[in-house]
Formats: structure tokens, C-alpha cells, sequence
């Protein structure tokens, strides 16, 4: 997850009830017993075949790895080694999965609930699943990942928190399914594409939203890794999306408190930026904490 190092950050709506709070009350959990079970579960998958101070080394790299890219331009290469696929899974993951959800209850992206979820680029899936299940019922989840082992990762994700979901390799559709049973998600992906590939894909998701998707795009807050957001935020604006910065503390979950110790990184706070098309007109209003970004 990125550190807030530019931008103004908004303060938002409590991600876990109805009442709006500031940025630095009480750190929100979700104390659902599956994610519980998940997290367990995903230790005892994870540490079946590597220590915890291995996985510790691999976050390090990890991390590094995400620092050079944005300073350099270097590809990423975060699932090029068993050690740093844990790591991602163990500690990048859970914090995906808690952004996304205090985002979508905010956003109240949940209501009325979508019938199916498309995640693109879907990683391990939590993206997909933590808006699924922030919905009631929870939704269908679709993931589509290059990368075998992302895919592979999305079906257990999908099968430990009990979620209707399946998830192939693949490109993102041409052509998304349109109507407002439908959602999509795209959580820190735009960052990897180059600059015709993300237009394209823009384009793609503007189209989607002009059929009644919501759509939901999540990017770290560092402007090292967007510099291209303002163009993007722009554009998508023009389509009915509204762009909003965020901060928010969290209690950890305990690997990640675990992890984050260990390899001296510190996650108690977690800051994104979004761009939301939502279901409602757009001529509805804006959100009452909403910052142009």
C-alpha cells in the first residue's frame, strides 16, 4: 500500500456503519468469522513450505521492488519468486481487502447490492470478494488475471470466503456486460499498464458505466506511481465518475501487524485514491465528504 505523500485527504464515512466519523477515531475491523477463518487459512497455506522470516525477506524485496518501479520505470515482478507470492498474499492482500471495503461502504456501492462482480486484474481476488461481501447477498465475483498462480489464489480466496465466484486467465472483455446488476472492479491496475493500454482500458470502463455498471477503480496515493491521474480523472469525470483521496487508520490484521513489524514497514494508516462511476444519475449530488483530486 502507498504512503500519503501528496494530495488532500479527505476525511470519510465509517466503512463499517452508517454515521460519518474523522479520519482518527476508532480503527475499524471487520470481525466477520469467515475473514477470520481466511486469514488463519492463509497462514496455514502460505507457511506450509516457507518461515515466517522468509516471507519477512520477501516483503522487503517486495517492497523495494514497488519503490524502484515507480523511481525507475522497472517492471515489478511481484510474483516472480514462492517467497514473494506469500508475501503478497499474507500482507498486501488483507490491506486490499480492508480499503476495498471501507471504499465501498462509503461509497455505499453496496446499496442496492450488485447481482455479479467482474474484477480485472484481480491478484488473489480480495478486491472483488470485499465488495461482494460488504453486499446483502453477497454477489457473484468473476476475476480475470494474467498470471496462473493469481488465478489460482482468486479460486481458494473465493472458496474460503464462501462466495458464488470463478476466476480465469485472461484480457479484460472488449465489450463488459452492462446493466445495474452489474459491477466492476479494477484495484491497482491501471498503475501496471502503459499509456495506450490504459486509455483503452478507460475507455472500456467508460463505456460500461454509459450501460448502468458501477464501476470502481483503486490506485495508491503516491504520485510516483499515477503520475498520469489527473488526465485519467479527467476524462472519467466527463463520463459521470467522481474522484475522491482517502485516509483511514485500521486495526491490523494480525499477520500483517506481524509482518509489518518485522520488516519495519508501518500500515496503521492506509491512504488510495478512486474513481467511482456510481448507480445512481449523476445528477443526483456529490457525495458530502467528496475532494476533487
Amino acid at each position: 500500500m502507498p504512503s500519503a505523500s501528496d494530495g488532500i485527504i479527505q476525511p470519510i464515512d465509517n466503512a463499517f456503519g452508517a454515521q460519518s466519523m474523522p479520519i482518527n477515531d476508532e480503527p475499524q475491523v471487520n470481525s466477520n468469522h469467515e475473514l477470520s477463518a481466511w486469514l488463519r487459512a492463509l497462514e496455514d497455506r502460505h507457511f506450509a513450505d516457507l518461515k515466517f522470516a522468509e516471507v519477512t525477506r520477501a516483503l522487503r524485496a517486495l517492497s523495494m521492488s514497488y519503490v524502484e518501479r515507480r523511481l525507475e520505470g522497472k517492471p515489478r515482478g511481484a510474483l516472480d519468486s514462492a517467497g514473494k507470492r506469500a508475501a503478497f498474499a499474507l500482507f498486501y492482500a488483507p490491506l486490499h481487502f480492508v480499503a476495498t471495503s471501507h471504499v465501498v461502504r462509503a461509497l455505499q456501492a453496496d446499496a442496492p447490492p450488485p447481482r455479479h462482480i467482474l474484477d480485472i486484474g484481480c491478484g488473489t481476488g480480495v478486491a472483488g470478494a470485499a465488495w461482494a461481501l460488504a453486499c446483502s447477498p453477497p454477489a457473484a465475483v468473476t476475476g480475470i488475471d494474467r498470471h496462473p498462480w493469481a488465478v489460482e489464489e482468486s479460486r481458494w480466496t473465493y472458496a474460503q470466503l464462501r462466495l458464488k465466484g470463478r476466476a480465469q486467465r485472461g484480457e479484460m472483455p472488449e465489450k463488459l456486460r452492462g446493466g445495474p446488476e452489474n459491477a466492476v472492479i479494477a484495484a491497482y491496475v491501471l498503475n501496471e499498464l502503459s499509456a495506450p493500454v490504459r486509455r483503452a482500458f478507460e475507455d472500456r470502463l467508460a463505456a460500461a458505466a454509459g450501460e448502468g455498471v458501477r464501476v470502481l477503480i483503486l490506485e495508491p496515493i503516491s504520485r510516483q506511481a499515477v503520475p498520469w491521474w489527473d488526465d485519467s480523472a479527467r476524462r472519467l469525470e466527463s463520463h459521470g465518475f467522481r474522484a475522491d483521496l482517502w485516509r483511514f487508520d485500521i486495526e491490523r490484521p494480525p499477520i500483517v501487524a506481524k509482518l509489518d513489524e518485522a520488516s519495519g514497514l508501518n500500515h496503521r494508516t492506509i491512504t488510495l485514491r478512486t474513481l467511482y462511476h456510481p448507480l445512481a444519475p449523476v445528477g443526483a449530488g456529490p457525495h458530502p465528504n467528496h475532494h476533487q483530486s
